[in-house]
C-alpha cells in the first residue's frame, strides 16, 4: 500500500484552493464538504468538487469527505460529488459499525451506477466522539473498504468537555486506543490536524510521537505542513542504515542455518528482523525475504 503520511485538507467550495490542490505533493488530499463549507455553500460546494473531479488528474490521491449522517446531507453529497477519479470517501463522526455499513450500500450502489467495480472506493473513518472512539475496533472492522481510522481531536476534545493543550495529554487515551483498535483490525491510523501553523517545532514533535504510538500520517490543515509531515512519518537516513544491517545480518544467518544471531552487541530475532523489513518498505527497498 502507497503511504499515507499527509492528508490535506482543502475546502470543498473553493475554486482556487481545490485549483492549487491538484499539484500538491500531500500523499492524499481531503476535498472537504463538512467543517471547512458553511451550510449555505453545501449544494454548491458539491458541483465544485465534482467539476474539479472531472476537470483532470490530482497528483494526490483524492479523498471526498462528505457530512456526518446526523446532517441528512450523506445521499445527496455522494450523488453531487463523488467521480470516477476518487480513491476514497471519507466520513466524518463515525460511532458504530453502522454506520459504515451504510455508508459502503451506498457506495456499492454508486459504483454500479458508474461503471466502477464494486469495493474499488475507499472508506476512512473520522473518530471524533466518546463513542466513537470506544466502537473503534468494531467501526475499523466493518468492512474490508476501510484504510484508516482518523483521529478528529478538535472535536473528540469537545465531546469529551476536555481542554485542548498544546501538549495533547487530553487525547492520550484516544490516541493510544485508536492506534490499538486500527492495527488490529488490520488498517492505518492517522493523527489529527496540528492547528498552530506557525510551530513548526511543535508539529514535529506531535508527529514524531505519533509514528512512536504506530500512526501512519496526519491530517493537514495547510500545505506548509506537508513537507514536515514527510519527514516524522518517514523514516531516517539512521533507521534504514540500521534496517539494512539487520536485514542483511539476519539472511547471511539463515543461509548459514542459524535463526537468531547478535548484531552490535544486540540479539536479532524474527520480530526485529520485521520491523526492518517494515522500515525498508516504507523507505521504497526491498530486501531478499
Amino acid at each position: 500500500m502507497q503511504p499515507l503520511r499527509s492528508l490535506l485538507f482543502v475546502p470543498g467550495n473553493k475554486t482556487r484552493f481545490l485549483e492549487k490542490a491538484r499539484t500538491v505533493p500531500a500523499d492524499a488530499v481531503i476535498l472537504d464538504l463538512e467543517d471547512a463549507v458553511a451550510p449555505g455553500e453545501k449544494v454548491a460546494a458539491r458541483t465544485t468538487v465534482r467539476q474539479a473531479l472531472e476537470a483532470g488528474p490530482f497528483q494526490a490521491r483524492v479523498i471526498v469527505r462528505v457530512n456526518a449522517w446526523d446532517t441528512g446531507l450523506v445521499e445527496d453529497d455522494l450523488a453531487g460529488a463523488l467521480a470516477p477519479l476518487a480513491w476514497a470517501v471519507c466520513l466524518p463522526k463515525v460511532e458504530s459499525a453502522s454506520d459504515i455499513e451504510r455508508l459502503v450500500a451506498l457506495l456499492c450502489s454508486w459504483e454500479a451506477d458508474h461503471g466502477r467495480a464494486e469495493g474499488s472506493i475507499a472508506v476512512l473513518a473520522m473518530i471524533e466522539t466518546a463513542r466513537g472512539v470506544l466502537n473503534a475496533y468494531s467501526i475499523a472492522q466493518a468492512s474490508r473498504r476501510l484504510r484508516a481510522l482518523c483521529l478528529g481531536g478538535e472535536d473528540l476534545a469537545r465531546d469529551l468537555g476536555a481542554v485542548r493543550t498544546p501538549h495533547g495529554l487530553e487525547l492520550a487515551y484516544a490516541r493510544a486506543h485508536l492506534v490499538v483498535a486500527a492495527r488490529a483490525a488490520g488498517c492505518l491510523a492517522i493523527d489529527t490536524v496540528y492547528t498552530n501553523l506557525n510551530d513548526e517545532p511543535g508539529f514535529m514533535a506531535e508527529a514524531t510521537q505519533a509514528r512512536q504510538l504506530g500512526y501512519s500520517g496526519k491530517l493537514l490543515i495547510h500545505p506548509s505542513q506537508i513537507e514536515p509531515a514527510h519527514r516524522a512519518f518517514s523514516p531516517s537516513a539512521e533507521e534504514i542504515a540500521w534496517a539494512r544491517r539487520v536485514v542483511e545480518a539476519f539472511e547471511a544467518a539463515v543461509a548459514r542455518g542459524e535463526g537468531v544471531i547478535a548484531l552490535e552487541g544486540k540479539m536479532i530475532d524474527r520480530p526485529v528482523v520485521a520491523r526492518a523489513q517494515e522500515v525498508l518498505a516504507l523507505a521504497g527497498e526491498r530486501s531478499s525475504e
